[in-house]
C-alpha cells in the first residue's frame, strides 16, 4: 500500500539531544536510547470515515518524535498499519451501500492527502491488514498448536471455530523472566477496569465458550455476507484486530523495536493484547517504550461520529484554513494531554503563524542560534511543543519590536528551517 508524499526535512546545524518521554508501560519518564536506527510503529486508521482532529493530533505528535530522531542523527524505520477490514468498516459500507473495499480505498486516500497537507513524514512501510493475512494464519495456527490459542464452539447462532488468544496461558509462559508479558503489563489496569473497556472497544467478554472473559479474538470464521480469506486449518475467515499489528511489526521491525505509539484509547485492549501476541510468538517484548497521545474533544464535549461533532481536517482545508495553522493549533497542546478544539484555538494559531511569517522579514542578526537551542531543549523535554512554540513567539515578538534594523537573511533562513525540521510547520 502506498504512503503519502512529504517535503524533505531541512538539515540543521549541530546535533540535537534525544527526548525524554513519558512511557505508559514503565509509568515514568525514560530517555530514548542512542541507536543506529530507531524503530517506530504507530497504529493507523480504520478507514471508514475522514481524518478527524483526534487522528491528526496523534500523527502530528509522532511526526514530531520522528523529526526529533532525525535531528539527533538517527534514521527511523517507521511502520504504520491500515485496518482495512474490520467491523466498523463493514458496518459503514453496508449502511451506505458502498463496497467495503471501495470505502476503505477512498478513505485511505483521503487520509494520505490530509497527512501530506499537514506535512507529516510518511512511514517507510504502510501496510493494510488484508496484506498480511497470509502471515497471520500460520502465526495463529502456531499459537493453537502451543495451546496459547483455542477455537470456540458455536453457540447462540454463532458458527464453530472462532479462535481466541488465551491471556492466562500466555502470561504464564515465563514466570521468572522480568521481560515477560502478563495481562496488565502495558495498561496497569485490573480486570474490573478492563472489562468495560474491552466490551466498549471491540471485545466480546460474554461470548460463551471462552476460557477467560478478556481473551481477544485472533481469527473470525466466515459468516455469510462477510469477506473471508483462506485460513488453512483455521477455516475461511478474517483476522481479529490486534494480531494484525503484531504481525506487521514483526515483519518490518526488530523485536523489541523502540516505540509503539497511538492514541490513549489504544492502551487497552489494543496495545495490551498486541504486546501479548508478540510475546507469545517470539518470547521477546514487542517494544521498548509505549507512548500515547491524549484525546481531542470539541467545545467541552467528547468528539465522536455518533455525536456528529467531528472536526475534519479535510473540511478545514476545504474552508481555506492553512494546513500550517491546523498543525500549529495541534502543537499548542502537549501530545499526552486531553484537550478541546475550539474556534479560539484555531484563531490563536492563525495569529501565531502570521506573526512568525512577518518576523522572518525582520530577523535580527544572531537571533536564530539561541532559538534553535531553545526549541531543541523544549522538545527534548517529552516533546514539549507548547514550550517550543512559546520560544518562537518570543523570538517573533523581539524581531517585530526591535526597531528598523536590517533583516539577517541567514537568521531568517535558519528559523524557517528550524520550524519546518522540528515542528513540521512550513512558514
Amino acid at each position: 500500500m502506498k504512503a503519502w508524499s512529504a517535503r524533505s526535512v531541512p538539515d540543521l546545524p549541530g546535533e540535537a539531544p534525544l527526548p525524554v518521554v513519558q512511557d505508559t508501560r514503565l509509568r515514568r519518564r525514560a530517555e530514548l536510547p542512542r541507536q543506529e536506527r530507531a524503530g517506530l510503529y504507530v497504529c493507523g486508521i480504520t478507514p471508514y470515515d475522514a481524518t478527524h482532529m483526534g487522528h491528526a493530533a496523534t500523527y502530528v505528535a509522532f511526526d514530531v518524535l520522528h523529526r526529533a530522531w532525525l535531528d539527533a542523527g538517527t534514521p527511523v524505520d517507521y511502520v504504520q498499519n491500515v485496518t482495512d477490514v474490520d467491523d466498523p468498516l463493514l458496518e459503514r459500507a453496508e449502511a451506505t451501500g458502498v463496497d467495503w473495499r471501495e470505502l476503505a480505498a477512498e478513505q485511505t486516500e483521503l487520509f494520505r492527502t490530509d497527512m501530506s497537507a499537514l506535512n507529516v513524514l510518511p512511514p517507510q512501510h504502510y501496510v493494510g491488514a488484508t496484506e498480511v493475512v497470509d502471515r497471520i494464519v500460520p502465526a495463529v495456527e502456531g499459537l493453537v498448536a502451543r495451546s496459547l490459542a483455542y477455537p470456540v464452539p458455536g453457540q447462540d447462532g454463532e458458527p464453530d471455530g472462532d479462535v481466541y488468544f488465551d491471556v492466562e496461558a500466555a502470561g504464564a509462559l515465563a514466570p521468572d523472566d522480568e521481560d515477560a508479558w502478563v495481562l496488565g503489563d502495558v495498561s496497569h489496569l485490573g480486570p474490573e477496569q478492563m472489562l468495560p473497556l474491552f466490551a466498549e472497544r471491540g471485545g466480546d467478554p460474554d461470548r460463551p465458550g471462552k476460557r477467560h472473559r478478556l481473551d481477544p479474538l485472533l481469527w473470525r470464521v466466515h459468516r455469510p455476507g462477510e469477506p473471508a480469506w483462506a485460513g488453512a486449518s483455521l477455516g475461511e475467515g478474517r483476522p481479529g484486530w490486534h494480531i494484525e499489528c503484531s504481525l506487521i511489526a514483526l515483519e518490518y521491525l526488530p523485536a523489541p523495536f523502540t516505540v509503539q505509539g497511538g492514541g490513549s484509547d489504544l492502551v487497552f485492549p489494543h496495545h495490551e493484547m498486541g504486546a501479548g501476541h508478540s510475546w507469545a510468538l517470539t518470547g521477546r517484548p514487542m517494544a521498548e517504550h509505549f507512548l500515547h497521545t491524549g484525546m481531542v474533544g470539541l467545545d467541552g464535549e467528547k468528539m465522536s461520529k455518533s455525536r456528529g461533532n467531528l472536526v475534519l481536517v479535510s473540511t478545514l482545508r476545504a474552508e481555506g484554513v492553512d494546513p500550517a495553522v491546523i498543525r500549529t493549533a495541534i502543537l499548542a497542546h502537549r501530545y499526552s494531554d486531553d484537550w478541546f478544539w475550539t474556534d479560539l484555538v484555531l484563531a490563536g494559531a492563525v495569529v501565531r503563524v502570521d506573526a512568525w511569517r512577518r518576523a522572518l522579514a525582520a530577523a535580527p542578526e544572531g537571533s536564530a542560534a539561541p532559538l534553535l537551542e531553545a526549541v531543541r531543549t523544549a522538545l527534548a523535554d517529552d516533546l514539549d511543543s507548547p514550550a517550543a512554540l512559546a520560544a518562537l513567539d518570543d523570538w517573533a515578538a523581539g524581531a517585530l519590536t526591535g526597531g528598523p534594523a536590517e533583516c539577517s537573511a541567514p537568521d531568517a533562513q535558519l528559523v524557517r528551517d528550524l520550524v519546518e525540521a522540528r515542528l513540521g510547520v512550513v512558514l
